[in-house]
């Protein structure tokens, strides 16, 4: 056990190593496309239940890093600006498995022929959810082309510093407590399971192995970029480089909150195709993999490769960087608990008790949806208590939960604040 406890913080830090180069080049080309990427056009491209519509989705998909969670209100935008329900089904599927960081850090940590197969599993999974919607479930009534999208959300952040600000206070924020505990468990592994540890487990090999995976990832919030450290810690403990891959790819995609969320927007009969495609087709990828690539190099062991300069200053930067970011979180949290904040009494207006927000994307998604409505003034959501406070006038409550639920989250109740007399405490 000392033994262990004095090999850990080398393995940390061998990880970050391998992480931090990639990570960092990988959200500031996001940056970049998000800047530069004209959301409109994207959205003109996607409106037909075709082919073309739900290939289009895929291929923007799969390079843009949104979580499960954060893809959610980012399709329903996309919907909501006359994208077909294939096209937003195929959106959904392909972006949370890949995106420009995770690729990178999957060819860090996994080889280039393991990360170039998972970008086109997201790919083809896309592709194939999207078509299914189409042929399979009825068409709806065309959406409308007023919503708006979280793709270019920045307003007018611009440039290179626009493309900074975005890859640091929207996307690494939106995975920042989901990295360092992706971290963090991958150390422990290298550290404590013996490099052959699944070899011998009979469980943990071929379909019956990709099963349990399966099993395991499908509820789960798994963030595709933070889990990259984890597989290639279960691959050098002698996990199947195709369960692996199941994890990578069932575990991003799904989520319990993803899953009700799909289920209000979309249906039932969309639901049962999302799901499907993604167990289906992260088993037949699996499958494939260890058929056709088991040969491949697969991984870097983290802890067998030292730094070079650019490594140990990447490292120190993204440190940084969670630092500052742990930091902000801490100064949110103290302000909504003094006088006036979202924890506290606020002069007027009401708190809505919202289910579902579980990063800084789905915060944002929620803040930005509630303050399009004319009556609302600011809207200051709380991730660790679920509450959001409105400040304003003359609100129509259904109004605020009809935003909320667009944004693709659920209102609980509403409560009263000082100086709120026309609002009901409670949806019932």
């Amino acid at each position: 056990m000392l033994d262990a406890v004095a090999r850990f913080p080398a393995a940390l830090w061998q990880i970050l190593l391998e992480l931090s180069p990639s990570l960092l080049l990988g959200l500031f080309i996001a940056g970049l496309v998000h800047v530069y990427v004209p959301a409109a056009a994207i959205h003109r491209r996607l409106s037909r239940p075709d082919l073309a519509s739900t290939v289009r989705a895929s291929l923007l998909g799969v390079p843009l890093p949104l979580c499960s969670c954060g893809v959610i209100p980012t399709a329903l935008g996309l919907r909501k600006s006359g994208a077909s329900p294939g096209a937003t089904t195929s959106f959904m599927i392909s972006t949370p498995q890949t995106g420009v960081d995770s690729i990178l850090v999957s060819a860090a940590f996994l080889g280039w022929p393991f990360a170039l197969f998972k970008l086109v599993a997201a790919f083809v999974t896309g592709v194939i959810g999207g078509v299914l919607v189409n042929r399979l479930t009825p068409a709806p009534a065309e959406a409308g082309a007023d919503g708006e999208t979280t793709l270019n959300s920045s307003g007018g952040d611009r440039g290179v510093s626009g493309a900074i600000r975005y890859a640091v206070l929207d996307l690494l924020a939106a995975i920042d407590l989901w990295l360092i505990a992706g971290v963090l468990v991958a150390a422990l592994i290298t550290t404590l399971v013996p490099a052959d540890f699944f070899v011998g487990q009979t469980w943990a090999q071929g379909l019956v192995g990709m099963l349990v995976v399966l099993a395991i990832s499908l509820p789960l919030y798994v963030c595709t970029t933070a889990s990259v450290p984890i597989a290639a810690s279960l691959i050098v403990a002698g996990m199947p480089a195709g369960s692996a891959l199941v994890f990578l790819m069932a575990g991003p995609a799904t989520n319990v909150a993803t899953i009700g969320a799909v289920y209000r927007t979309l249906g039932a009969s969309v639901l049962g195709l999302y799901l499907g495609t993604v167990v289906v087709m992260s088993l037949g990828f699996g499958l494939l993999f260890d058929q056709v690539l088991s040969a491949a190099p697969v991984l870097h062991a983290p802890h067998e490769h030292g730094g070079g300069l650019l490594a140990t200053l990447s490292a120190l930067v993204l440190l940084g960087l969670l630092g500052y970011l742990l930091w902000r979180r801490w100064q949110a949290r103290a302000s909504a608990g003094a006088p006036g904040g979202a924890g506290g009494a606020p002069d007027a207006g009401l708190v809505l008790h919202v289910q579902g927000m579980s990063c800084q994307h789905c915060v944002g998604s929620v803040k930005r949806s509630l303050e399009a409505l004319e009556r609302v003034h600011e809207a200051a959501p709380d991730l660790a208590s679920g509450r959001v406070r409105i400040s304003g006038g003359g609100f129509a409550v259904p109004a605020l939960v009809q935003a909320v639920e667009d944004a693709g989250f659920t209102v609980s109740g509403v409560e009263k604040t000082p100086g709120c007399v026309d609002a009901p405490e409670s949806l019932h």
